[in-house]
């Protein structure tokens, strides 16, 4: 590592002792979907709050409302067809014995007819005809898909109360206990929820990710919209995809039903905390006017470090989420980068997909309290699921366990598009994007006693198949932690040559006391430059030949800049004063959406190489070497994931069951990803 020890980011106190959000208090800004405040005790989960069913807009369409509906061929055989309760459709579907993975299919399009010859579920196929013997197969439909069966049949019982979406420009939170995610999910893994298999672009839901397991798409629309500014939708489903990867993803999903469904004579290992989504709007009065800000840049501990991960080694700090607009991105497909890796082996965050609208540039998702529950090695086309995680971070006092995750999106660069990054507009939604989900949630201006801020760890967001330049967005990065006061942890994941060449910027910018606006003041200079000196040099070179002195302040905006709340046209001319903006109207939304489909198969290119790196390259064969580490054992089998690792997640060092403890994660597990692949895109996420 670089500059400063993590004990400085982590302010010299304990990873946990700083609290990220408040403490829940159901509003009518935040709705909380569990009886409060909780009088369960800590082994059992908190009771579902009971409230007025609703249908309409503004909350999640559940398949077990009275108004869901479904239309099916009448009795007399003939061509009429006559409306039946969906809810009906799927509990008779659903209780019939299920034994092989053809059955399971079958079962589900009885009640999703209309894609019958539209859905392929070929990664299930095989998962148990190819992957699995025929014993691992026999404990998974004797055992386990029956629970998840009897988990998403509760639904009714669970989720008494209507779920809000997290609608665009609206800031609001919404908490529900672990067991009424885990009902969700096993009825998303069902594809049961109606209105979310279109893909018209006017539909209902056209502007929130997927969360049914399974959507057809076709490839040749593809070829139809290339010559198209954004490419029409192109979603690969989990159940439909194919490669190793999207087999490991299904087993870190599977194990997590092993871990939360209750059994017919134990219900112990039901989770008992809860999670809080909060979706973030940036408002015009918080948004900052860089090139007013005379905050040093050296004014916040830095780490700069190319071993380990967020998630493993950031415990405690703000842990950031390289996202798609579209929350989990290419996670039900074949994406398998740093956002759909967190989100398969800390599956409660895949609840996300289920009420929150793609993201605007002024917007960011906070989630704090998931658990995770499975252990991995390798990254994209290598990754492995590599067994049960054992979970020992504390809870907080509203029972959510002491995990922070910012969820914010970066601007997608084509091949053909990489300079247009340092557009000063480009840069600017970059700052403010990143400034939206930095922002201390319990900051305040009416009181002189802040609560100190957590720091932040992140890493090379939107660098991998969404184009982004490392160094860019590190500097931007610290830009706005030193403007949100805010210590930063930065992962280069492998990267030694990026982490020596961002440690060599930051001690020149302690020895000038450089301050944000006089780096940005270098930033907006580079375009002109960019096909010259790489972003690295021109910094030096101009921090060398200016020293301290002042750039020029600009004019403060007499009103809220629009690139606030609006992305700019990537491929516009630069002469060209008014912006193309995106997401301005549901039109403008839908290519938005394009443009993060389309980023799939670029993303799925990137892996495929960085899967690829020769091991020659100093970087890929650090990599290389403490991957071999961790995946040295062989690989595990579905059998020995229902039963070893599963007893595994269930007991404490002691003995005893798993309890809510305030203890300390002892995962001591380094792990390095390889050379700047923290690619996201459209399908995969723009990390």
């Amino acid at each position: 590592w670089r500059c400063q020890p993590m004990e400085a980011v982590q302010r010299g106190l304990q990873p946990y002792e700083l609290d990220h959000v408040p403490p829940v208090v159901p509003g009518v800004n935040h709705k909380v979907l569990h009886r409060h405040p909780i009088r369960e005790p800590s082994h059992k989960p908190p009771r579902p709050y009971r409230g007025a069913h609703k249908w309409d807009a503004k909350h999640v369409r559940l398949p077990c409302a009275p108004e869901s509906k479904y239309p099916v061929p009448a009795d007399d055989g003939g061509s009429a067809t006559e409306i039946e309760s969906r809810w009906s459709m799927i509990e008779r579907a659903l209780l019939r014995p299920i034994s092989s993975s053809k059955q399971l299919q079958a079962a589900i399009l009885s009640y999703n007819s209309t894609y019958k010859g539209q859905w392929g579920f070929g990664a299930l196929h095989q998962l148990f005809d190819e992957e699995l013997d025929e014993s691992e197969s026999r404990v998974f439909f004797e055992d386990l898909l029956p629970r998840i069966i009897q988990l998403a049949l509760r639904l009714p019982e669970l989720l008494q109360a209507p779920i809000p979406l997290l609608k665009q420009q609206h800031s609001c939170a919404l908490t529900l206990t672990q067991e009424q995610i885990s009902c969700l999910l096993a009825n998303a893994l069902l594809c049961t929820f109606p209105r979310r298999n279109t893909l018209k672009r006017k539909s209902e839901y056209s502007s929130f990710p997927d969360i049914n397991f399974n959507r057809f798409a076709s490839r040749s629309v593809l070829h139809v919209m290339r010559s198209l500014t954004y490419i029409s939708r192109f979603v690969r489903r989990l159940y439909q995809s194919s490669g190793a990867a999207v087999l490991e993803k299904l087993k870190c999903i599977f194990h997590y039903f092993r871990r939360v469904s209750p059994t017919e004579r134990d219900a112990s290992n039901v989770p008992t905390g809860c999670v809080t989504f909060v979706r973030l709007c940036g408002k015009p009065e918080q948004q900052v006017h860089w090139p007013q800000s005379s905050v040093s840049l050296t004014s916040i501990p830095v780490h700069i470090t190319a071993g380990g991960t967020i998630e493993d080694q950031g415990v405690g700090l703000l842990q950031v989420d390289f996202a798609n607009m579209y929350l989990g991105g290419g996670v039900l497909g074949q994406g398998c980068v740093q956002e759909e890796i967190r989100f398969v082996i800390c599956p409660e965050l895949l609840v996300s997909k289920l009420f929150t609208e793609c993201l605007l540039p002024n917007e960011a998702l906070l989630m704090v309290g998931c658990e995770r529950y499975s252990n991995y090695s390798g990254y994209a086309g290598s990754f492995v699921w590599q067994g049960n995680h054992d979970d020992r971070t504390p809870y907080d006092a509203s029972r959510r366990r002491r995990t922070a995750i910012v969820a914010i999106d970066a601007l997608s660069f084509g091949k053909t598009s990489k300079a247009q990054q340092y557009r000063e507009e480009l840069m600017l939604r970059e700052l403010n994007k990143a400034a939206v989900g930095f922002r201390h949630q319990l900051a305040t201006t009416t009181t002189t006693t802040r609560t100190p801020a957590p720091g932040v760890a992140t890493g090379n967001w939107g660098c991998g198949a969404f184009g982004g330049d490392p160094h860019l967005k590190a500097l931007i990065q610290l830009m706005v932690c030193a403007q949100h006061n805010r210590p930063l942890a930065y992962f280069t994941f492998g990267n030694c040559q990026l982490r020596d060449d961002l440690h060599q910027l930051w001690q020149l910018f302690r020895q000038h006391g450089t301050t944000v606006q006089q780096l940005w003041a270098v930033l907006r200079r580079y375009k002109k430059e960019a096909g010259q000196r790489t972003l690295h040099q021109f910094v030096l070179d101009e921090l060398h030949k200016t020293g301290t002195e002042q750039p020029p302040v600009a004019p403060a905006p007499t009103e809220a800049s629009s690139t606030a709340q609006k992305s700019p046209d990537l491929f516009g001319d630069d002469s060209n004063d008014s912006l193309a903006l995106m997401l301005a109207d549901e039109d403008s939304a839908d290519n938005a959406l394009d443009v993060a489909d389309d980023a799939e198969q670029e993303q799925t290119n990137a892996m495929m190489s960085a899967a690829s790196l020769d091991s020659n390259n100093t970087n890929a064969a650090a990599i290389a070497a403490a991957i071999a580490v961790a995946a040295s054992s062989r690989q595990l089998t579905l059998l020995e994931m229902l039963d070893r690792h599963y007893d595994q997640g269930q007991t404490q060092p002691n003995g005893s069951k798993r309890q809510h403890q305030s203890s300390v994660s002892s995962d001591k597990c380094l792990k390095t990803r390889k050379d700047c692949s923290d690619g996201d895109a459209s399908s995969g996420s723009n990390s």
